[in-house]
């Protein structure tokens, strides 16, 4: 891209009479804001001053900030030094600046020289927000550049090579806000670390060496992440005081165990996936080789209901964990919830300890009680080894509009209206119990449903009927056929439907009149011509790469004239004589 440059003024031109300088510094700038990015100055710019209040000097090659009379800066505010080779600043430097409020100091070299960088830092009595990550700094370091900041709202000190959170290391930073400590060595925390910042309400702690969470007790939090570390066990303090956060991210961890959290009433994003819970029912134990043992272990004895507490959860991830089951009790107090990941698991059925009593409902049962009912909306079960999902499944979801079931083994069942019968399901409306198929008709609310990668070969008519999807994935299902009454029901709802990667030859093929299809996708397999029955729709989107079409036909392009926005063509053997289609 092209960058308009403004040139500053010749002002600029070098002082010094041994250096050959340019005239003037490239760099952007109005009346209170100059930007110097990149433009590889090696000294600080200081007669750019005069009433700028916002400098931008960041990825340039200036190693100091000391011994300058800087004229007209008394009123910068915002100071990006970030991406220099920065090793010395000097309290000469920053007394002359006392509006300063946000200093951006990012990768440089502030461990040099950190003890008078430091001393010069208590000079900063107006900052707000501090940025000293990627300076290699130590404990010791970082609790010195920090230790007279009483200001401080943003403190970011990720990225460098901090192993431990001294007790007294925020005495000094009340009013800290933000503190970003992701990306250094941490494995502990002191005992009355935070316990000055009251104020504190987002930490990011990503990316470091924690095992064990124990006696959480910084209740004022809302955003709190922890992924990336070695976490085993998250337990939060016992208290009367209810928890205010809202966003926790334990993801990528060891834990073993679903998190104890009964004070967590605020909480609405849960994230847990990449961990090794294998289980979520009550009483279950978990091979004693992965455990480390902690006293705090026997608490979880006396944990009766782990979800109680947390009626406001909307979006829960337990994608990538070892979990076996779908216990649906385990989800029934999470009264809010609406997006909900179960993906690259273990699941290879609904079964198990389903209801109240420990069995399993019945597809003849009567209709699952109102409590039993999850107000789940985004459900993904992708990549797990799923055989069938029986009909009580979707009855306990009334509000799903969205379902992944991408990477199973998952075989759609016919539903009643088909002159055919099957051995998958056969005429019956309600599969009877141990069918090996999945009723995915009569679902009025789904509307988005990916069945790719499930080994499908065959699919059964009216698989869909009474269920008015909006989206369908039937990609990477090899020699997939779909016989014409297969999508019928859906001829007015479907907008987007994937056959990509299906190898299907024109027999396999047979698509009826979809009156509302907008976006069509069938690379990748044999086709020769296109199937009839989408000359009666509006395509806006067409993908056919990669088939063996010599031609599209004329009947589909008078149909698509007026519609078709984008069409991906590659890889097809066109006929050069027979191109009038192009017109």
């Amino acid at each position: 891209g092209c960058l308009l440059l403004w040139l500053v003024p010749s002002i600029l031109r070098s002082q010094s009479s041994g250096e050959v300088r340019p005239r003037s510094t490239p760099c952007q700038q109005s009346p209170t804001k100059v930007s110097c990015k990149g433009v590889g100055l090696r000294k600080f710019p200081k007669e750019l001053g005069q009433g700028v209040k916002y400098l931008e000097l960041s990825n340039n090659f200036i190693q100091n900030l000391s011994g300058t009379y800087m004229p007209g800066f008394g009123q910068l505010e915002y100071l990006d030094m970030c991406f220099n080779q920065l090793e010395v600043v000097s309290a000469t430097t920053l007394a002359q600046l006392p509006q300063l409020r946000s200093l951006l100091l990012g990768s440089n070299h502030l461990d040099r020289n950190y003890v008078d960088n430091g001393r010069a830092f208590h000079l900063l009595g107006n900052i707000e927000v501090l940025d000293l990550s990627a300076n290699n700094l130590e404990n010791h370091m970082a609790g010195w550049y920090i230790s007279n900041l009483t200001r401080l709202r943003m403190l970011d000190l990720s990225g460098n090579k901090m192993t431990s959170l001294l007790a007294g290391i925020f005495w000094s930073t009340p009013q800290l806000r933000q503190l970003d400590l992701s990306n250094n060595y941490i494995i502990e925390i002191e005992e009355g670390a935070f316990e000055a910042l009251e104020e504190l309400e987002v930490v990011n702690l990503a990316l470091n060496s924690l095992h064990c969470i124990s006696g959480f007790s910084l209740t004022q939090l809302r955003v709190l992440n922890l992924s990336h570390n070695a976490l085993e066990l998250f337990i939060s303090e016992e208290g009367a005081e209810p928890y205010l956060l809202q966003v926790l991210d334990l993801s990528h961890n060891r834990l073993l165990y679903f998190p104890e959290l009964p004070k967590a009433h605020y909480l609405t994003h849960l994230n847990l996936s990449n961990n090794l819970i294998a289980s979520l029912l009550q009483g279950s134990h978990h091979p004693g080789e992965f455990v480390l043992r902690y006293k705090e272990m026997a608490r979880f004895n006396r944990t009766l209901h782990t979800t109680a507490g947390l009626i406001h959860v909307t979006d829960l991830d337990l994608s990538n964990n070892r979990l076996q089951l779908f216990p649906f009790t385990f989800f029934h107090s999470l009264g809010s919830l609406h997006s909900l990941s179960l993906a690259m698991n273990c699941l290879q059925d609904v079964a198990g300890e389903l209801l109240a009593g420990g069995t399993e409902p019945s597809d003849h049962s009567p209709a699952l009680p109102e409590r039993a009912a999850l107000s789940v909306r985004s459900l993904d079960l992708h990549g797990n080894a799923i055989h069938v999902l029986p009909r009580w499944f979707f009855d306990s979801l009334p509000q799903l509009e969205t379902i992944d079931l991408g990477s199973n083994s998952i075989q759609p069942c016919e539903s009643q209206g088909s002159d055919q019968g099957g051995n998958s399901g056969g005429d019956s409306h309600v599969p009877a119990p141990g069918d090996t198929c999945t009723p995915f008709y009569n679902v009025p609310r789904l509307k988005h449903l990916s069945l790719c990668k499930n080994n499908i070969t065959r699919l059964r008519p009216y698989a869909f009927n009474q269920t008015s999807l909006l989206s369908l994935d039937l990609s990477g299902n090899k020699d997939l056929f779909v016989p014409k009454e297969a999508l019928e029901g859906l001829e007015f709802s479907l907008q987007k439907l994937s056959l990509r990667g299906n190898q299907m030859d024109d027999s396999k093929a047979e698509l009826p009149c979809l009156d509302t299809l907008k976006v069509l996708d069938l690379s990748g397999n044999h086709l020769s011509f296109l199937p009839t029955g989408l000359f009666c729709s509006r395509l806006e989107s067409l993908d056919i790469r990669n088939n063996d079409l010599l031609t599209l036909e004329k009947p589909a392009l008078l149909s698509w004239s007026h519609s078709l926005k984008d069409v991906s063509i590659a890889g097809n053997p066109f006929s050069c004589c027979s191109l009038a289609w192009l017109d």
